[in-house]
C-alpha cells in the first residue's frame, strides 16, 4: 500500500470517527428545546428553585419540571453523577423570562450538550429559567446548581416519610402535606438533592405480602415435621429399630470393628 492509498485511509477513518461522535453528542434538537410545557404554578411559588416531581408507570420512570431564579447566574452547567463520572443531563422544553417577562424558547437560546454536561447560557442573569427532564420510576436526584432556597413538591399521594419505604436529602429541610401533596422546602440547599417515595398501599402490601411469607414458611416447617414424625412411626410399627437422629457417637457399623 502505497502513501497515497494510507492517507485516504486514515481520512475515511478520520471522517467514521467524526461522524460517530456527531451521532454521539449531537445535542438537544430544536423540538425537543421547544416542546410544549406549562411552568406557570411553579413560576408563581416563592423559593430560588421549585422542582414538581411526576409519576411513571409501573415500567418507565417519570419526569419533572423545574424553574430557577437565576439571581445573578447567567449559565448554567447541568449535569448527573453516575458511578464513574459526571453525565449531561437530558432535558426538554426549556424557557426563558426576563425579569421584564419576556419569553424565550429553549431554540433561542445558547445551549450546547457535550459528554459531561447540558450548557445553557442565558442573555440576562437576573432572569428565570425552565426545563423538565426524566426522574426514575420512584427516585429522584439532582445537584444543586444554584445556591438559594429549593422546594420540591411530590406526586400527588406519594410520601418520603417511612424510614424503610422513603428518603429524603440533605438534610435541614421542611416537610408538609398540602392537599395530598408533600412538599419539601430548604432555606438553603447547595448539595445533591436525593429522594425516594412510595404510595402509602405499599406499605399496607409489603405487610401482606410478609405475613403471607411467614404463614406459608410456618405450614411448611409443620408438614416437614409432620412428615418425620409419620416416617419414624411407621418404621417402629414395622419393628424396625431404626433412630433417625444422629447415630454418629455410635461407632462404625457391624463388621468393621
Amino acid at each position: 500500500m502505497n502513501r497515497r492509498h494510507v492517507l485516504a485511509v486514515l481520512a475515511v477513518g478520520l471522517l467514521v470517527t467524526m461522524a460517530g461522535c456527531a451521532a454521539i453528542f449531537g445535542g438537544i434538537s430544536d423540538e425537543e428545546l421547544d416542546r410544549e410545557q406549562d411552568y406557570d404554578d411553579l413560576k408563581d411559588r416563592d423559593a430560588d428553585v421549585v422542582i414538581d416531581v411526576e409519576s411513571g408507570g409501573l415500567i418507565g420512570g417519570g419526569e419533572f419540571r423545574a424553574v430557577y431564579d437565576l439571581n445573578d447566574t447567567d449559565e448554567l452547567s447541568l449535569y448527573r453523577s453516575s458511578f464513574y463520572r459526571e453525565v449531561a443531563l437530558d432535558i426538554h422544553s426549556v424557557r426563558y423570562w426576563y425579569p421584564d417577562g419576556t419569553e424565550l424558547t429553549g431554540s433561542e437560546l445558547e445551549v450546547d450538550q457535550g459528554r459531561s454536561s447540558t450548557d445553557i447560557r442565558v442573555p440576562d442573569g437576573n432572569g428565570t429559567l425552565a426545563f423538565s427532564g426524566a426522574t426514575g420510576t420512584r427516585t429522584f436526584n439532582l445537584p444543586a446548581y444554584t445556591e438559594g432556597s429549593y422546594e420540591v413538591l411530590l406526586p400527588d399521594g406519594y410520601r418520603s416519610s417511612n424510614l424503610l419505604f422513603g428518603a429524603s436529602g440533605p438534610s435541614g429541610y421542611e416537610r408538609e402535606v398540602v392537599d395530598d401533596t408533600e412538599r419539601l422546602y430548604w432555606e438553603h440547599n447547595d448539595g445533591t438533592i436525593n429522594l425516594r417515595y412510595y404510595q402509602p398501599r405499599d406499605i399496607v402490601v409489603f405487610v401482606g405480602v410478609v405475613g403471607v411469607s411467614v404463614v406459608l414458611g410456618g405450614a411448611g416447617i409443620a408438614y416437614y415435621h409432620r412428615q418425620v414424625k409419620r416416617l419414624q412411626e411407621k418404621r417402629e410399627e414395622m419393628g424396625l429399630d431404626v433412630d433417625i437422629d444422629d447415630d454418629s457417637d455410635r461407632g462404625p457399623p457391624p463388621g468393621f470393628k
